[in-house]
């Protein structure tokens, strides 16, 4: 049964902790035994991987149905890339290297149905779902969320203005490439990474925002989801095992309920 409109828009301005998996594949069959694991959402990677979207547009729907979040990360800050990525089935659209309030509008712009952006009507997952194109179109806005990524130093020294923008729900930091902006590249927990990813959660400790990252090590997924962190991506399911990843998630579920 597909599930329609999803819920996670609810979740995340509860604040919910809400766990995911990197999906390095395009393969039906991978896809199946990720969702599976039960994730609240699914990291589907466009930016690095060589997938388009005639291939990973069917596990959208598979997402959609196994009551899964499918977020695909586009290659760029680019009205043709988001457009695409919603209209194949994703419930999220994440942005890379957004790095001033300028880019953050440009993407909520290119994300979001009028009134607030002038993204086109075209929803092709609505057909293989069943949905009616009307009630995409009127809950389209409700029922998707943009995921911003904060990677430089640049995006840091304008994070202030950054989170007083209205109409994108999260906003991810990634250590890796905020390692290289800063002067150490690779150095994931260098203290001048660990540093801004802590100012970063104080700073958005009471808004309606999703604070994520992600990290491959389950016990650094820990340590950033109690200092706030409540959208987080461990590894994939590929490195970690599916049996093993059903226990992170039960284990940190009870843990940070």
């Amino acid at each position: 049964m597909s599930v329609y409109p999803s819920k996670i828009r609810s979740r995340i301005k509860n604040q919910e902790l809400l766990l995911s998996s990197l999906f390095f594949s395009r393969e039906f069959h991978v896809a199946a035994a990720i969702y599976q694991t039960k994730p609240d959402w699914v990291w589907i990677d466009q930016e690095h991987a060589p997938w388009g979207t005639e291939s990973i547009g069917p596990i959208c729907i598979m997402a959609r149905q196994a009551g899964v979040a499918g977020v695909i990360r586009v290659p760029w800050n680019s009205p043709s890339y988001i457009k695409k990525a919603y209209d194949v089935g994703a419930v999220g659209v994440m942005v890379p290297q957004v790095d001033n309030p300028e880019e953050v509008n440009q993407a909520i712009n290119y994300a979001k149905y009028p009134p607030i952006g002038e993204r086109g009507i075209a929803p092709w997952f609505a057909g293989p779902l069943d949905i009616e194109v009307s009630e995409v179109v009127a809950k389209a806005n409700e029922d998707t969320f943009l995921v911003l990524q904060m990677e430089s130093i640049e995006a840091y020294e304008k994070i202030d203005e950054i989170l007083e923008i209205e109409n994108f729900e999260v906003l991810l930091v990634g250590p890796m490439d905020l390692s290289a902006s800063i002067g150490v590249p690779g150095h994931i927990h260098h203290e001048k990474v660990e540093s801004i990813m802590r100012n970063v959660a104080e700073k958005m400790k009471h808004m309606d925002k999703s604070l994520a990252t992600t990290f491959f090590d389950p016990e650094d997924a820990r340590r950033w989801i109690a200092e706030g962190y409540r959208m987080m991506n461990i590894g994939t399911v590929l490195q970690l095992g599916t049996d093993r990843m059903k226990d992170i998630y039960s284990q940190l579920r009870e843990e940070f309920a």
